[in-house]
C-alpha cells in the first residue's frame, strides 16, 4: 500500500467510526476497513451499545478475504475480554497481515498490550495515520480516561447582540427552522443533552431528538442545584420512556428526590459551589456514569459556571438576524472578567450560513 492509499484508507474509516457518536457510550466510537490487493473487502463501525465492535462487523462481512489484508482501525485493538472477545485475537485469527492504527487507547487494559499482542502475533502494525484527524473524534472517549470528565459541547442560539430572550423571557423561536434541525441532528452525535433548572421551568423542554427516524434518545440531564422543579412537567412525565437525570446538591429537600425518583429520573448528587452546583463535580460525576459526549444548550447561568471553569471543549453559535437589545437576557451570564487576558477563548473552525442564521464552530485551543 503507499502512503496515499493508508490515508484514503483511513479516511473512511475515520468517517465510518463517526457514525457511531452518541450510540455507544461508554464505548469509543471506531471505524475499521479490511482492504485486500487494493480493493475494500469489509468496513465496520461500532455498533449501538457498544458491541459487535468495529473489527468484529468489517471482518464478519470480509470473511476468508481478509487473509493476508490490511486492516485500517480508528483506534488500538482492544486486547481485552469483556463482554466480547479481544479483537486482537480477532484479527489475527482472521488471517490479517498488517494493521494500520490511528491512535493508541489509553484505557489501562490496553494502552499499548493491543499493538505489542500482534506484533508477536507476527502482525506488521503501524501507528499514527490519521492521528489528529482520529484524536479529535474521540475526545469525549479519551476525555473520559485522562480527565475523568466527557467532552462538553456548549451552544448557544442567540440575536446579533448576543441574548437568548427578551426581557419578558420570550425565547421560541430566535432561529430559524433549519438551525433547530441542526440542533437535533447535533444532539443525536452526542450521549447526552444538558440543561439548567432554569431553562427546565421556563420552556418545559422534551429535549428528545426529533425528525431523525428511530435512533436511540440521548440521556436529558438537568442540574438544578436544590430539585425545585415540577415533577408533572414533559421531561418527568416522559422519563420512563426517555432516559432522564437528575444532578442536585446536598441541599435538595428529600421530598423533591423522592417526587422526581417516582416519575424515573436518576439522581445523581454533587458537591456545591458559590452558589450553585460544582462544574468540575458535576461532570466528573457524569464521566463516572459512563458518557464521553454531552451537549449542553444553557441557560446563561450553566454556560458562565462551565465557561468560567474551562470545561467547554466545544461552542457551537447559532446566530439569528435580529437585536434585542441590553435588557434582554444574555446568553451566558456575569463572568466577572477585569482582563481580557482572563476571557475564555476559543479557535473558530467552521462557519456558514443555516436557513437564515448563521452557524460557526468554535474550539477550545
Amino acid at each position: 500500500m503507499s502512503a496515499e492509499d493508508d490515508r484514503r484508507f483511513m479516511d473512511l474509516a475515520l468517517a465510518l467510526s463517526a457514525r457511531g457518536l452518541g450510540n455507544v457510550w461508554p464505548n469509543p466510537a471506531v471505524g475499521c476497513v479490511i482492504v485486500a490487493g487494493g480493493r475494500i473487502v469489509g468496513r465496520g463501525w461500532t455498533q449501538p451499545g457498544g458491541r459487535p465492535h468495529a473489527e468484529v462487523v468489517a471482518l464478519t462481512q470480509a470473511g476468508g478475504q481478509a487473509r493476508g489484508a490490511t486492516a485500517y482501525v480508528t483506534l488500538e485493538p482492544c486486547a481485552h475480554t469483556g463482554k466480547t472477545g479481544p479483537c486482537t485475537v480477532a484479527l489475527e485469527q482472521a488471517g490479517v497481515a498488517r494493521v494500520v492504527s490511528a491512535l493508541q487507547d489509553p484505557d489501562p487494559r490496553v494502552a499499548g498490550r493491543g499493538h505489542a499482542i500482534l506484533r508477536d502475533a507476527g502482525l506488521a502494525v503501524e501507528v499514527g495515520q490519521g492521528a489528529d484527524a482520529a484524536r479529535r473524534l474521540q475526545r469525549g472517549f479519551l476525555l473520559r480516561l485522562t480527565a475523568g470528565r466527557p467532552m462538553l459541547t456548549l451552544k448557544l442560539a442567540t440575536s446579533l447582540d448576543g441574548r437568548i430572550g427578551t426581557a419578558s423571557g420570550e425565547s421560541r423561536w430566535i432561529t430559524g427552522p433549519e438551525a433547530r434541525a441542526m440542533v437535533h441532528g447535533q444532539r443525536a452525535r452526542h450521549d447526552a443533552v444538558l440543561i439548567g433548572g432554569g431553562t427546565a421551568r421556563a420552556d418545559n423542554p422534551l429535549l428528545t431528538v426529533r425528525g431523525l427516524g428511530a435512533i436511540r434518545q440521548p440521556v436529558r440531564i438537568v442540574a438544578s442545584r436544590g430539585l425545585d422543579l415540577d415533577p408533572g412537567a414533559a421531561l418527568g412525565q416522559s422519563a420512563r420512556e426517555v432516559p432522564l437525570w437528575l444532578v442536585h446538591g446536598p441541599s435538595a429537600p428529600e421530598s423533591a428526590r423522592a417526587g422526581w425518583s417516582a416519575t424515573g429520573a436518576q439522581l445523581f448528587e454533587v458537591p456545591e459551589a458559590e452558589g450553585g452546583l460544582d462544574p468540575a463535580a458535576l461532570l466528573a460525576r457524569l464521566g463516572t456514569a459512563g458518557l464521553t459526549r454531552v451537549y449542553c444548550e444553557g441557560g446563561g447561568t450553566l454556560a458562565a459556571s462551565l465557561l468560567a471553569a474551562g470545561l467547554v471543549d466545544d461552542l457551537v453559535l447559532f446566530q439569528a438576524g435580529l437585536a434585542l437589545g441590553a435588557d434582554a437576557r444574555a446568553a451566558v451570564s456575569a463572568l466577572h472578567l477585569d482582563r481580557l487576558a482572563d476571557a475564555p477563548r476559543f479557535r473558530l473552525i467552521d462557519s456558514r450560513p443555516v436557513g437564515g442564521d448563521l452557524y460557526s464552530l468554535w474550539t477550545r485551543p
